[in-house]
């Protein structure tokens, strides 16, 4: 809520903001997509690291190649007549069919954004009926080397617990990693 808040507070629109435990037991990774530019971002993970939870503020655009996907979640009108083309392009896009239905089928499709919103259109003329789907979820590449000039030093301090990741923004959305504790 602590940050949600504070890149409220700076008028940022958050486009995605995903949470989830990391291998270090006690500590969360958040991936947070900003909308704005890299001045932006960049104020914005001056203020994160600030927080007392806060570990580390990353800005994955400024660290190289970095791993991104999302994960919706789309039912779509399928009756008998229509079935086999939703499923040749649910193929296509490499969903998976996660339930059927006699009227209905819901489909899972992983991905970068750009796969989610052709997947949709091309299943938009059938009916989408429902869709659900997931915030951005980041790493940097293995076996890049980052330069570290925009991860964001936050100072020593008491460890209670948290860990955040702060991921992305630019003029076109992308991940930036906070870790808290």
């Amino acid at each position: 809520m602590r940050i949600a808040n504070l890149i409220y507070r700076r008028n940022y629109n958050i486009a995605s903001l995903s949470v989830s435990e990391t291998d270090v037991p006690g500590v969360s990774r958040f991936t947070i997509v900003i909308e704005g530019d890299e001045w932006a971002l960049e104020q914005v993970g001056k203020q994160l690291g600030k927080l007392i939870e806060v570990l580390s503020v990353e800005n994955l655009n400024s660290v190289g190649k970095f791993v991104e996907r999302w994960l919706s979640l789309i039912k779509v009108r399928a009756t008998m007549a229509t079935r086999p083309h939703i499923l040749q392009i649910a193929d296509v896009f490499r969903c998976r069919v996660v339930d059927m239905g006699s009227e209905a089928l819901t489909l899972e499709l992983t991905g970068d954004k750009g796969k989610m919103e052709a997947c949709t259109e091309a299943l938009r003329p059938y009916g989408i009926i429902e869709i659900a789907g997931s915030g951005s979820v980041a790493l940097s590449r293995s076996g890049f080397v980052s330069s570290g000039a925009d991860k964001i030093d936050v100072p020593p301090k008491e460890q209670y617990g948290f860990q955040y990741m702060l991921a992305g923004a630019g003029s076109e959305t992308s991940p930036v990693l906070v870790e808290s504790c």
